[in-house]
């Protein structure tokens, strides 16, 4: 499905934007698009190739066979609609970054979520060893020790979350934040608070 950034006419004009980068095979145009919209969007080949076949009944690009594949250029004429409606390009662009920071902003809640939960774990974790020494009279050394080992914890958590915040907000990585990436985020820290707790229960 073409998303609302694309309105009628825009992802036309938007593959006669990435054809005058280079000459591309309708697969690269669907990574293109993906990369762009950091995974948020990748069109199908129903997509994409009945538009490029619009494009090349208009001479606004040419195909030519690079063995089984054909490869899209634009034209002369392609890159004189081009420059003729550069200003709408520009709004499509503020429109994909706008997305892309959505994106970006959903993750960092997922790393501020679970590193909420998993703090909370390992201080409830703490407050029932604490309670179990009291119980069995047993001396003060353990609950110290575990009162620092949840503090060096936190800070581990912390300094985690600050380092992988910093590494989303570089423009390097921005573009490639996609929903697997959060999935991914999500599953591995469950992994981790699972261990942890499996590890906590055996002591």
């Amino acid at each position: 499905m073409t998303p609302p950034v694309f309105a009628h006419g825009n992802l036309r004009l938007y593959l006669l934007a990435l054809l005058d980068e280079q000459p591309r095979h309708g697969y690269e145009l669907i990574q293109a698009l993906s990369d762009r919209f950091g995974g948020t969007y990748s069109p199908s080949a129903g997509t994409i190739y009945p538009r490029l076949a619009k494009l090349e009944e208009e001479g606004l690009v040419a195909k030519r066979t690079d063995g089984r594949k054909s490869v899209y250029e634009i034209t002369e004429a392609g890159r004189a609609e081009l420059d003729s409606r550069r200003h709408e390009l520009d709004a499509i662009e503020e429109d994909v970054t706008d997305s892309v920071r959505r994106l970006a902003e959903g993750v960092r809640a997922e790393v501020d979520s679970a590193m909420r939960s998993l703090r909370a774990e390992l201080a409830t974790a703490a407050r029932e060893a604490k309670k179990a020494a009291t119980t069995t009279s047993a001396t003060t050394q353990p609950s110290a020790q575990s009162n620092r080992a949840v503090h060096e914890a936190d800070l581990v958590l912390n300094e985690f979350r600050q380092q992988l915040r910093t590494e989303l907000r570089t423009p390097a990585h921005r573009s490639r934040i996609s929903d697997d990436t959060v999935a991914l985020l999500r599953s591995r820290l469950a992994d981790v608070r699972a261990e942890v707790l499996r590890e906590l229960a055996q002591r």
